[in-house]
């Protein structure tokens, strides 16, 4: 996971991509891992019941890191160890957050650097920690079953040659 291939970002990111069931949308999101490394952040934004915490569940599936994998909005953040010498994976939830003072007390950043930080609704609050990150917007599809996953990589690090 030390270096990705640009062609393997480019197929990814820049896209939106359909998922019809939630095991698609754990596809994704273990495809998602294969490109992700320690300092990745990755912050999540959709309505309730889009499938955010489905995406994070493929997402730490691709990691390999200790689950079970649950929405973190009672407890705010969750800390998933690797079972294969990887990057662990950090999940917070900031819907419950009522601003930027709150997501500065969880320390997200004292971590970062060491593990694949993936934030649900943390739209307009945690984009301070890193200038590269991914923006994933998941949105209902026309059935209400359907998903659309649009995947923006923001910063060099997801830039595809």
């Amino acid at each position: 996971m030390t270096g990705t291939p640009s062609g393997d970002i480019a197929a990814v990111t820049g896209k939106e991509h359909p998922a019809a069931t939630a095991e698609e949308t754990r596809a994704l999101g273990a495809r998602l891992a294969a490109l992700l490394r320690p300092g990745d952040l990755v912050v999540l934004t959709g309505p309730l019941g889009a499938g955010k915490t489905t995406l994070v569940q493929g997402v730490a599936e691709g990691l390999k890191v200790r689950g079970p994998i649950t929405s973190p909005t009672f407890v705010i953040a969750r800390v998933h160890p690797s079972l294969s010498g990887g990057p662990a994976l950090v999940h917070a939830d900031a819907y419950r957050l009522g601003g930027a003072l709150e997501v500065d007390d969880l320390d997200l950043d004292a971590s970062l650097q060491d593990s694949v930080t993936v934030v649900e609704w943390g739209e307009g609050l945690v984009e301070g920690l890193s200038d590269d990150r991914l923006e994933i917007l998941i949105k209902r599809g026309a059935s209400g079953e359907d998903r659309v996953i649009r995947v923006t990589g923001v910063g060099p690090r997801w830039s595809a040659a």
